[in-house]
């Protein structure tokens, strides 16, 4: 049995946004992201649900990321601001890094650290683009270092022999 999905009205739509946010804070992305699908089907352009929609799919990554990697790409492809696309992509992959470390197998420090890197480039790609005032890639830049600096698992695999063990 299917069902029919139930349209949202637009003017329902700032309130439909909210709640995805409040159950990306509640930690439940799917929830999220019904809710901004929900909202995309009614407004298919609508910038700040795709940019929701995008987190909560980023935030399913320990649970599912060979899909929910893809589909929070889908999603990057829709975003209108270059600024936004170099940031949002940055993002993805630095949060892909993370959920990789989370899972503690074997490798995951050479792999973490190669998309750490990645995504201090799209960084990089967004500090340049960046509006005035705005220095989100700048701060995710430095969180990206950070966990390189002062976590011995993440190292390039050209140190593989230095000593580090896995999963430390």
């Amino acid at each position: 049995m299917t069902f029919e999905l139930k349209r949202l009205s637009a003017a329902a739509l700032p309130r439909a946004l909210e709640r995805a946010e409040h159950y990306r804070l509640l930690n439940e992305p799917w929830a999220a992201e019904s809710i901004c699908l929900d909202i995309i089907a009614v407004e298919p352009a609508h910038q700040q649900a795709l940019k929701v929609l995008l987190l909560a799919r980023c935030d399913q990554f320990a649970h599912d990321t060979g899909g929910a990697v893809q589909r929070a790409k889908e999603t990057l492809a829709l975003l209108t601001s270059e600024y936004e696309r170099a940031y949002y992509a940055g993002l993805i992959v630095e949060r892909r890094a993370k959920a990789r470390l989370d899972q503690r197998a074997p490798g995951t420090g050479f792999v973490a650290y190669e998309w750490l890197r990645e995504a201090m480039t799209w960084y990089e790609k967004a500090e340049a683009l960046r509006p005035a005032g705005n220095d989100d890639a700048v701060l995710r830049w430095n969180t990206c270092a950070r966990m390189i600096n002062e976590r011995a698992d993440i190292v390039p695999r050209a140190e593989e022999g230095s000593g580090h063990t896995l999963g430390e």
